[in-house]
């Protein structure tokens, strides 16, 4: 007996439910970005995208020029994800305290959603150096922000009411500072093997002395 028009149409390949026909570019990335941390930029295919989506290719390629340009979106939309902590609230009182509840959320972050797409674009760093080297800058960049807010209200704290080490401009530089300090670190490791379990019992106590050299550097720089 012939199938219905209904049942046809439900049976093509890469036709989505009714309820996921909404944010189709949203689908599109989700998948894109599973299967580029899987298997990788080179071994990874738009077909395998598509029937994950699911999307039609014809559909993917109106929304991305090809696969290049799907591996940079992914890689974009992860960065910006980062912008949230620029909203993170750092726990205590004290400007050690706050900085060490900052430095343990980046670290924790980081590890948690960019360590895969990190190990991604240093795979393809000949391909597309550009990518990878933004993957980096941007990434320090999103959190240096949130760690300079953090800052600049500390400056009055530190240098009674005059310009101190955190001041101005000067205080997104210092932030990326402190950044290499606390996140390289723990991210090289991660990157190297290390597992996340080990990392996260190690991370309170690390960043606990990277802070308190950084503010001892901070304070010494001042004093000059």
């Amino acid at each position: 007996m012939a199938k219905s028009a209904k049942a046809r149409q439900a049976a093509r390949p890469g036709r989505p439910p009714k309820d996921l026909a909404g944010d189709v570019e949203g689908r599109i990335l989700d998948a894109a970005e599973r299967v580029f941390l899987e298997r990788g930029f080179q071994s990874a295919s738009v077909d395998e995208i598509a029937a994950r989506a699911p999307a039609s290719k014809p559909t993917i390629y109106g929304h991305f020029a090809g696969k290049e340009a799907l591996f940079a979106a992914v890689v974009a939309r992860i960065i910006d994800g980062l912008a949230k902590l620029e909203r993170y609230t750092p726990e205590g009182r004290t400007v050690q305290d706050k900085l060490a509840s900052l430095g343990s959320e980046v670290v924790e972050r980081f590890i948690e959603e960019t360590l895969g797409i990190t190990r991604a674009t240093i795979a393809e760093a000949e391909r597309f150096p550009a990518l990878s080297r933004h993957v980096h800058e941007a990434g320090r960049d999103q959190a240096a922000a949130a760690v300079s807010h953090v800052l600049n209200d500390a400056t009055h704290t530190l240098s009674r009411g005059s310009k101190g080490p955190f001041s101005g401009k000067r205080s997104l530089a210092t932030a990326q500072i402190f950044m290499d300090l606390i996140l390289l670190p723990m991210l090289m490791r991660a990157l190297m093997g290390e597992g996340g379990k080990e990392l996260r019992s190690e991370l309170p106590a690390f960043v606990r002395e990277r802070v308190s050299f950084f503010l001892a550097a901070c304070e010494a720089d001042w004093g000059k």
